[in-house]
């Protein structure tokens, strides 16, 4: 029963490390790339272990589009980010093309910038 056990206990952090390691790989976002938004906040989910803007877009002919923009984490605090308020988002776009980007930075109009940090990345 106590082998049991050990192995199960075995398998199940050898799936816990391999799940947690596969989801921060960041593959879908292309680095080598920068988008930048200038838009209207629809929406921010704090959460973790990714936070999420809302973004509301003008697209080139002028109709409005969300971006859904990740958080490497929970950086942003939400009494920092309002709805409603008008940002400039700096990101990394997916790869695929989608409206979606991994963030870098969000420039206030008052002229702050909140950077988020990616380990291993130079922005």
């Amino acid at each position: 029963m106590r082998r049991l056990l050990k192995a199960f206990a075995a398998v199940a952090l050898g799936v816990w490390i391999s799940a947690s390691v596969a989801h921060h790989s960041g593959a879908m976002f292309d680095r080598a790339k920068v988008v930048t938004l200038v838009g209207t906040v629809k929406a921010y989910e704090y959460m973790s272990p990714h936070s999420w803007i809302r973004l509301l877009v003008a697209d080139p002919a002028g109709v409005v589009v969300e971006w859904d923009i990740e958080l490497a984490g929970m950086g942003i605090k939400p009494q920092q980010l309002t709805v409603g308020e008008k940002v400039t988002v700096r990101g990394h776009p997916l790869r695929d093309g989608r409206r979606g980007a991994s963030l870098i930075d969000v420039t206030f109009p008052d002229g702050r910038v909140i950077k988020q940090e990616h380990p291993g990345t130079t922005n």
